[in-house]
Parts: structure tokens; sequence; C-alpha cells
């Protein structure tokens, strides 16, 4: 496995995979790597011969009150995993390779953004759509493999990559789960033994909306209530927002007459880690 950490000479590398006609998946991370990325990374093989594993902890994402300095950076761990997993090249840039100085081009994927994570962390999705075209544009994969964990993520980049009419097909893959349901994650190794305990009840809400859904249950407010009802049960657990929002807009649904995100963030109260899930009512990404 090559490790790669200039752009150009991670541009020249996809380059001469180009010439030699082999096809490029890339499977963006910010490192910590977890089975849910190895999932990820499995699921790229699949669909192309060279697989490409970004690892940037990407500054512009994180608000100045958050966690960036202490986010998790195992490298030589995440090195180990990824190859193990059949990654071919990891690609890992510092900050001043993504954002050299006097940097000022970003991407902002507006309206859909103003939702959910979007509406809690301004300017995150700014930061993301801008780490992510980069990456496409250093990279040139004919494939990118997301996480349907982070959904309002997968939703912005394929608003992202229809509208910059960008030349690459994303795949979004299912969530991966620990044992009682919770959704893996990087941050989930913050978590108190506590919080760990009543974090199963976001799996638990979401488990019940499905339920409801799949009894018939077509009202909004009925599928959000009965997700708000599961977490009462978790007082270690603030609730940041539950909602059924449209697939498209990411917009609020009253009655679903189409397929719909519930989607839910909560912050914990020991430990301030702040948790995501969600599930497609009614379809697909």
């Amino acid at each position: 496995m090559k490790i790669v950490t200039n752009a150009s000479e991670m541009k020249n590398l996809s380059i001469t995979y180009g010439k030699a006609g082999r096809s490029l998946g890339l499977v963006p991370t910010m490192g910590a790597l977890h089975d849910g990325h190895v999932s990820l990374i499995t699921t790229a093989r699949e669909h192309c011969d060279i697989v490409v594993t970004s690892i940037f902890v990407n500054p512009l994402q994180f608000a100045p009150s958050e966690d960036f300095a202490k986010y998790p950076r195992p490298f030589d761990k995440d090195c180990a995993t990824a190859e193990k997993a059949g990654c071919d090249v990891v690609f890992a840039p510092d900050a001043k390779e993504m954002y050299p100085t006097g940097y000022s081009t970003f991407v902002d994927v507006e309206t859909i953004t103003s939702y959910l994570c979007g509406a809690n962390r301004p300017g995150h999705f700014k930061g993301v759509a801008t780490v992510v075209l980069k990456l496409f544009n250093v990279v040139s994969p004919q494939v990118a493999v997301f996480g349907q964990k982070d959904a309002q993520q997968c939703l912005v980049i394929r608003r992202m990559v229809r509208d910059l009419n960008c030349s690459v097909r994303l795949v979004f893959a299912p969530t991966v789960r620990e044992k009682d349901g919770l959704a893996m994650s990087s941050r989930n190794s913050y978590l108190s033994s506590d919080e760990r305990g009543q974090a199963v009840f976001i799996y638990k809400g979401i488990c019940a909306a499905v339920s409801l859904y799949g009894g018939g249950e077509r009202n909004g407010a009925a599928l959000q209530g009965t997700i708000a009802g599961a977490l009462s049960g978790a007082p270690l657990l603030s609730v940041e927002y539950v909602e059924i929002v449209d697939m498209d807009t990411v917009s609020p649904v009253s009655v679903l007459g189409a397929p719909a995100l519930a989607a839910i963030a909560v912050r914990t109260k020991q430990t301030k880690t702040r948790l995501i899930d969600n599930a497609v009512l009614g379809g697909t990404f």
C-alpha cells in the first residue's frame, strides 16, 4: 500500500492508474478508522480496481467550540487497518497542503444545509463540500463511497455532484452498527460508560419509527413523536433534533407521500459528545 501526502503526487499517481486503464474509487475519511470505514473500503473494492482512502481531519468543518484539537488521529493504526481492508493508496495531506496560505475558495451548497446538522453547525457543510470537491479534483475517482450514517452529508454531496457536473459516481453504503445497534462512529470512544449504555436508545427510536411506518403511519409528527418517546428513556442524552424530512430538500415533512429521512442528533450530558443516526422510511438513498 502506498502512502501519499502531496496533492501533486496523488494527482500524478491517479493519472498513471488511468493511463493503465485502472478505475479509481475514493473513500474520504477523517481517520480513526473502525469497522464502518472498513465496510466503505470493501464496498469501493467491489466497484473499482484501485481504492484510495483519504485521511484528513478537515479543520473547515469544525466550529471553534467543537472537537478539532482532540479528534483522534491514530495514523499508523489507520494505515494498517486500511491496508488490511484492501486499500491500495492512503492519501494523507496536512492542512497546509489542502489550504495553503491565501486560500480563499469555498463550496457552499445552499438550502438543504439550512436544516438538521446545518442549522446546528453553521458552516459545517461548507467545509465538507469544499474538502470533498478538492479530494475529487486531486484523486479523480470514478466512484466515491460514503456512509449513510452521515445522511445529510450524503445528500449535500449528491446535490453538489449534480449541480457542479462532477464526473464521479456516488455509492452510499449502509450504516454499520455495534451489536446493540449503536451506529459506529469515531466519537463513540468519547462516551462515558453510562452514556454508552443509554446511547442505544437512539437506535431504539429509529427502530420504533421504522416499525410505525411499516404499520402504515404516514403522519410526520406521529413518527417524530415515537422517536422522541424512545429517547425520553435516556436522561443522559440531550436531543438536538428529531426530524422527518424530505430526501431531496431536507425540509420537514408533515405527511409522507414519498421516501423520507428520519434523522436524530443528540449530545450527551457528561462528555458533550454529539451522536447522529437515521433511517430512510419507504425507500433508499
